[in-house]
């Protein structure tokens, strides 16, 4: 990706918002000073990818509800995600519906009795499929940063699956404290 590299910080997006808060994406790009946008691309109930069934500990025939979002930033695009949940938890709820949900997919999984309390994130590279390299205007061989994160209940419970692609240029920080 050409121009100022896009700096993210997980933290913020897997803490419940405040009642009339933005969502956590369009704060970062603020504080960046740019502009921020995302699309649904699509929402729907499905059988989920074999690493995605593993992470949900999901048992064969159960399904999921996918969110795909390209996200904007400065109107390009730096990152799709696809987020999945537990059609068991999903159904009947804003996260099955095509439409933005106030304060984030985070705030509605702790107001529906499933807040995370930990989060495990797993970062590869690899070459995108011709359909995200069009999606983020790569070019053929550009290599994508993937951010696969997985949220758990107080329980241990995995409530949400995100994959995120971001194309070279993206930087994720992280800020852990020891002790």
């Amino acid at each position: 990706m050409a121009g100022p590299k896009w700096v993210s910080e997980s933290v913020s997006y897997v803490v419940p918002r405040e009642a009339g808060r933005g969502d956590a994406w369009a704060e970062e790009a603020a504080r960046a000073g740019r502009r921020s946008s995302q699309r649904i691309v699509d929402v729907q109930e499905l059988e989920p990818p074999p690493a995605v069934a593993d992470a949900l500990e999901l048992r064969a025939g159960d399904a999921v509800v996918v969110r795909r979002r390209i996200m904007y930033v400065d109107n390009r695009p730096v990152e799709l995600t696809d987020s999945y949940y537990p059609a068991a938890i999903a159904r009947g709820t804003r996260l099955a519906e095509t439409r933005k949900i106030p304060g984030g997919a985070v705030t509605l999984l702790a107001e529906l009795g499933h807040a995370l309390q930990e989060v495990s994130e797993e970062v590869t590279v690899d070459l995108p499929g011709a359909e995200r390299r069009k999606a983020l205007a790569l070019s053929e061989g550009e290599p994508v940063l993937l951010l696969t994160r997985t949220g758990y209940t107080a329980d241990r419970r995995p409530v949400e699956v995100s994959v995120m692609t971001m194309p070279r240029g993206s930087h994720l920080r992280y800020h852990i404290g020891v002790g």
